[in-house]
């Protein structure tokens, strides 16, 4: 049977259900003042799918509020559904295809798409590297900065810069408007613990990151050097090459405001795959245990 005829992709009861289950894993919470106790599910037959009275503040609730599903009309069923066509794609999924798949407008599509990459962002800092681990860092150009004109090279380009941790096979991206070492030096330290070992390429800017971490080293791709024993930035690399193949085979057009949550849908993706033992299915259900605090209104 296919995984898309389960009930809670049909039947909006069910994914009422099925969302609360995994939002909720610890007991209902009231959204609004946090009473876990008092709390019961509203019935009648023109009461909503889904709510819930809380008797400590006496407001009603649902499992929406709080959430990226927060004052969304539509269903919740076709909500799991995006959620899975996203997480299951990997080079992602465009709003166009959403839009055809699901049966609502484009906008309503693109909409859903930028919320549930929110629900993907990662905020935690500092794990990369723990315990002495190996970080790859790297940096790749796409699309063009706003009011920059086209040139020769790349600095009319947005820039991306990647950390994949061999250990854990993570990534995490964020979108930089420089690569000085005054901008880049921060964000690594606050991402990458100061006993790890890292690895980049011969650009100028890593120069001195000897002096922040346990061990730099870095391979000279101007001369043709990819691997030098266990120094290498292949995986980076390799993270790149999915990535652009996303953003231009499939979403093929991104301005800078949007371009964050783009890379944060690619690194979720590299951070939650099957060679990671995760599947579909898993991939989409740490997604849904993540939608709550990041609320993202359209004018955002």
């Amino acid at each position: 049977m296919s995984i898309l005829s389960r009930p809670e992709f049909h039947n909006e009861e069910a994914a009422y259900a099925y969302v609360e289950a995994r939002v909720w894993a610890n007991g209902r919470v009231c959204p609004h003042c946090g009473e876990a106790d008092r709390t019961s599910k509203m019935g009648g037959k023109s009461t909503r799918i889904g709510t819930y009275k809380c008797y400590g503040c006496r407001k009603p609730f649902t499992v929406k509020i709080g959430t990226i599903f927060e004052a969304s009309h539509v269903p919740m069923n076709l909500w799991l559904q995006a959620i899975y066509l996203m997480c299951a794609s990997k080079k992602g999924i465009s709003s166009n295809q959403l839009h055809r798949t699901l049966g609502v407008t484009l906008k309503t599509a693109w909409f859903m798409s930028h919320r549930i990459r929110e629900a993907m962002r990662d905020d935690t800092l500092g794990a990369f590297g723990a315990g002495g681990g190996t970080v790859e860092v790297d940096e790749t150009f796409i699309g063009r900065e706003p009011g920059k004109p086209v040139r020769r090279g790349v600095g009319h380009k947005m820039k991306v810069l990647t950390l994949v941790d061999r250990a854990t096979g993570r990534a995490k991206s964020m979108v930089v408007d420089d690569l000085k070492i005054a901008t880049l030096l921060p964000i690594l330290k606050a991402n990458i613990a100061a006993e790890a070992t890292v690895y980049t390429d011969e650009a100028m800017q890593y120069d001195n990151l000897g002096k922040h971490f346990a061990v730099h080293d870095s391979v000279n791709h101007g001369a043709e050097e990819y691997v030098r024993g266990a120094v290498t930035t292949n995986t980076v690399e390799g993270y790149f090459s999915i990535f652009k193949r996303g953003m231009k085979g499939v979403y093929q057009h991104c301005g800078k405001k949007h371009l964050h949550r783009y890379a944060a849908e690619f690194a979720f993706r590299y951070s939650n795959r099957v060679a990671l033992d995760i599947s579909d299915v898993m991939r989409a259900d740490i997604a849904l245990q993540s939608i709550v605090g990041k609320r993202l209104t359209y004018a955002q």
